[in-house]
């Protein structure tokens, strides 16, 4: 969404009645007068800073300036009113439409600790529990190609597991088969 757009959709909510008061809106137009670039010139800014006018008569004329010069000095508006009123900056309808989140984004921090809370160790249990079921069913299935076939995934696993424990197995699997 461009500056313009934006400070169009803000206009009433910076105009209504005690949201800006005198001295905000004076230094505003000064750091537009002064900021490089040069967003308003001196005669501008004498035009917008006149303490004749009404505060609201004032501003509303500001931005529709500000609006017809384009979007480069519709930001630096927006800039210069973070700078001077941060907490109105942060209450502005189109912020408040930037910030909110789609709801079908996923939270990655919240997932993160969703997927993170058990730790280490219980993961470490479970994986545990898992092989050693798995090597039960192997090893205690009745049919020799059981045996056989964990045979063979423990002649592989000299990467997982020490080749000590390795042997520990072959040498419970040969008695398994024998018997």
């Amino acid at each position: 969404q461009s500056y313009c757009h934006r400070l169009q959709h803000d206009m009433y909510f910076l105009t209504s009645t005690s949201r800006l008061n005198e001295q905000v809106v004076d230094k505003i137009v000064l750091q537009l007068n002064r900021v490089y670039p040069q967003i308003l010139t001196n005669e501008e800014a004498e035009k917008f800073r006149n303490p004749k006018a009404s505060l609201h008569t004032r501003l509303s004329d500001l931005l529709k300036h500000l609006q017809k010069k384009g979007d480069r000095h519709c930001q630096e508006f927006y800039r210069a009113l973070q700078i001077n009123a941060e907490q109105l900056f942060n209450d502005l309808p189109s912020r408040k439409i930037l910030k909110t989140p789609d709801p079908t984004e996923i939270d990655t921090d919240k997932e993160q600790y969703m997927l993170n809370d058990r730790g280490p160790v219980f993961f470490l249990a479970c994986f545990s529990m898992a092989a050693g079921l798995a090597l039960f069913w192997y090893c205690c299935n009745s049919e020799m190609q059981v045996i056989g076939r964990a045979r063979r995934i423990l002649g592989f696993s000299p990467i997982i597991i020490g080749r000590h424990v390795r042997n520990i197995c072959m040498l419970y699997l040969e008695d398994m088969s024998r018997n």
